[in-house]
C-alpha cells in the first residue's frame, strides 16, 4: 500500500538569529548597536540598509540580511517549515499534481526524505539533493538537480519546456512516474 508523504518529511530552522553570536564576535558589537544604527534609515529600503551594513561594517550579504530583516520583523527565513505547509497554501489542482510526482518517485526510492529547502519541498539522500519542486502560476518546474540528467533524457522531455536544470509540466500534468524515475535513477547514478 502506498505510504503517506508524511513519514519522508523533516524539519529545519530557518531562524536568523543563529547568526548573531557570529556577528557580534566578528564586528565587535552588540546586535542591538547595529539594529540601532539601521533605526536610523528607517526611510530606505532593503538594498539600501544590506548596502549600508557591507559597506560601512564589512558585513557579508548572509548576516546583513539576517540583520536587515530581523529590522524588518522577520525572525526566519522560512515561509514553510515542513512539506505539508508548502502543500496547503497550493491550489487543489497544484497540491494534487505536486503530491502524484513526489508520490511516484517516493514509491520507487522510499528511503529518500521529502524536505523544504529554499522554501519549496525537495528529495534528498545523505545530505544532498536529488529532486526538487516549485509552483508558479501556470505551471510546475521539476528540478533533477542535474543538467547532465536533463541532457540525458532529451528525447523523453521533447514537449516539455527545458531550461538549463528544470523543466517545466503543466499543473494538470498526467503524472509520468517512468520518466521521473529514471531522472531519479541517473541522479543518484
Amino acid at each position: 500500500a502506498p505510504r503517506s508523504l508524511n513519514q519522508y518529511m523533516s524539519d529545519a530552522s530557518g531562524d536568523r538569529s543563529k547568526f548573531f553570536p557570529a556577528i557580534e564576535k566578528k564586528h565587535g558589537q552588540p546586535v542591538s548597536y547595529f539594529l540601532n544604527e539601521l533605526a536610523e534609515l528607517t526611510d530606505t529600503k532593503y538594498p539600501e540598509q544590506i548596502a549600508y551594513l557591507r559597506e560601512n561594517h564589512g558585513f557579508s550579504q548572509a548576516h546583513a540580511n539576517a540583520l536587515v530583516m530581523r529590522f524588518r520583523g522577520s525572525t526566519t527565513s522560512k515561509r514553510f517549515s515542513t512539506p505539508k505547509q508548502y502543500f496547503a497554501q497550493l491550489d487543489p489542482q497544484k497540491k494534487k499534481t505536486a503530491k502524484l510526482i513526489f508520490a511516484a518517485i517516493l514509491e520507487k526510492y522510499p528511503t529518500l526524505e521529502l524536505v523544504i529547502a529554499w522554501n519549496q519541498p525537495m528529495l534528498r539522500i545523505d545530505g544532498k539533493y536529488v529532486f526538487g519542486l516549485s509552483a508558479s502560476k501556470n505551471h510546475l518546474t521539476l528540478n533533477p538537480f542535474s543538467s547532465d540528467v536533463l541532457e540525458s533524457m532529451e528525447s523523453k522531455l521533447s514537449g516539455y519546456t527545458v531550461n538549463k536544470k528544470t523543466f517545466t509540466v503543466p499543473v494538470d500534468w498526467k503524472v509520468d512516474a517512468a520518466l521521473l524515475r529514471a531522472m531519479v535513477k541517473a541522479r543518484l547514478a
